[in-house]
């Protein structure tokens, strides 16, 4: 009974390393590219505030969250994003082609979402930063790219990758 335990626990383990393996290739394979100068750029927020990623990203790691109204992950991911906000995180949040400045305030309010968003509604923001998948997350830390992931994730391992961006830099 034993014998049959650890090799079931052996082959749990070896297709979670797999399955690990695959994950980082697949994040590294899509994994967005920073524009030039990037951290510099000064963006509008939907509040009208003047930021650039530098300023934000200067004291503790930034989580930059490139999300769609349309996206079916993002509804599940976007929440979470938006409580961790709420509640002092450092995040700066890009709306991708979900509309003009007026339907997403309103989308945002309609689901109680109270975070920094820059309005991208032709894509272009995406476009400059080669994103092809939402949601995207982006960690900056002094102005640089530290780490990115794509598709679900959960909000321990996002606040887990922001915790070690600050640790390792």
């Amino acid at each position: 009974m034993t014998n049959k335990f650890y090799r079931w626990l052996r082959e749990g383990l070896f297709f979670l390393l797999i399955l690990v393996i695959f994950i980082l290739l697949l994040d590294n394979f899509r994994a967005p590219q920073a524009p030039y100068n990037f951290a510099n750029d000064t963006v509008i927020t939907l509040a009208e505030k003047q930021v650039t990623l530098a300023e934000l990203s200067a004291k503790q790691p930034l989580l930059l969250y490139f999300w769609a109204s349309w996206c079916g992950i993002c509804r599940f991911t976007s929440p979470k994003i938006a409580d961790y906000a709420a509640n002092g995180g450092n995040v700066l949040t890009v709306a991708f082609r979900s509309g003009d400045d007026a339907k997403v305030q309103h989308y945002l309010r309609q689901k109680h979402f109270m975070m920094p968003t820059v309005n991208d509604p032709t894509g272009a923001h995406a476009a400059q930063w080669h994103i092809s998948v939402t949601p995207t997350f982006v960690i900056i830390y002094k102005g640089k790219v530290v780490s990115s992931t794509t598709g679900w994730s959960s909000l321990i391992g996002l606040k887990f990758r922001l915790w070690w961006s600050n640790y390792m830099n």
